[in-house]
């Protein structure tokens, strides 16, 4: 059934004439050949079904703050909210404005500000901040070999001067403990993790799957944790364009301006799509138009 309605999906998005733009604002994400596709399906199960462009590993960009505020989630429990809120941003993903407005509190873990001072928060609890949060990221994907694209890494380290007054702003207000060049390189790390789509799915369906990795049933958040974690992800996952996923697919997800989404359905499947054409939000035109035509074939969403 999956795979019938994933080539369905993918013939009909593909077919669509889907307008959209490069993040080209990293130079390394604009060399991308604008017609790649994906599509790929991990059921808790562990069947997988895809379509498209699924060998061909692609930058995470923001879908990784995901699992950087796992493992913040991990060891900190709900003391990590004294770092970052829980509301949508309803503005821009890396907003001056709005982290000035509230006194260098980001919104949520999901936005640059907020991921930045999460990975602060994992530089103050780790004792090899790198090496420990890619560890824990390959446990989660169940990959050794995860790691991050570093010519993507050079250039957001390069071109990355809005997180730099991000970080410097959350500074002068108290908010970064550490050293803003430290906490930008791991954040740059970070987002330069690179999957297939397929790895990507099954990475992420600890989430569908109440915070156990499935293989094992080892538990990396509680089910509580797990239920707030999915919440963010639904109100917050997409920018400022969060309603909208939710009124067109109704799933828990997160996007990056790699073109990547991935999103869950809470106890059946993960699913992971990738275009790198993006819409004026950030998210991937033809990935938002290819969940909302599976939730709408299948006829399930968490709603």
């Amino acid at each position: 059934m999956y795979q019938e309605i994933l080539n369905e999906i993918y013939n009909e998005v593909n077919s669509l004439d889907c307008l959209g733009k490069q993040a080209d604002y990293i130079p390394e994400l604009a060399k991308i050949s604008s017609d790649k596709f994906a599509i790929n399906l991990t059921e808790l199960s562990g069947n997988n079904y895809g379509v498209g462009d699924i060998t061909d590993k692609f930058s995470l960009q923001s879908i990784a703050k995901v699992f950087a505020f796992t493992l913040a989630y991990r060891l900190k429990g709900s003391a990590v909210f004294q770092h970052v809120g829980v509301e949508p941003s309803g503005d821009p993903f890396n907003s001056l404005i709005q982290l000035e407005q509230e006194q260098g509190m980001p919104r949520n873990p999901l936005i640059n500000a907020g991921a930045l001072a999460i990975c602060d928060v994992l530089i103050d609890e780790l004792a090899d901040p790198e090496h420990d949060l890619f560890d824990f990221i390959k446990k989660i994907a169940r990959n050794d070999a995860v790691t991050y694209n570093s010519k993507v890494y050079r250039s957001e380290k390069n071109t990355g001067f809005r997180n730099r007054a991000l970080v410097n702003l959350m500074k002068s207000f108290g908010r970064i403990n550490n050293d803003t060049e430290a906490v930008l390189d791991l954040y740059f790390k970070l987002c330069s993790v690179e999957m297939t789509a397929p790895e990507l799915s099954k990475t992420f369906l600890v989430y569908a799957n109440h915070g156990k990795i499935p293989e094992t049933q080892e538990q990396i958040l509680t089910n509580s944790q797990t239920k707030r974690l999915n919440a963010i992800m639904q109100t917050c996952g997409f920018y400022d364009e969060a309603g909208e996923f939710t009124f067109r697919v109704g799933l828990p997800g997160k996007s990056g301006v790699g073109g990547g989404i991935a999103a869950i359905h809470p106890g059946k499947y993960a699913v992971a799509v990738w275009s790198p054409m993006l819409n004026p939000k950030g998210n991937s035109v033809k990935g938002m138009k290819a969940l909302e035509l599976l939730t709408t074939k299948l006829g399930w969403s968490i709603f």
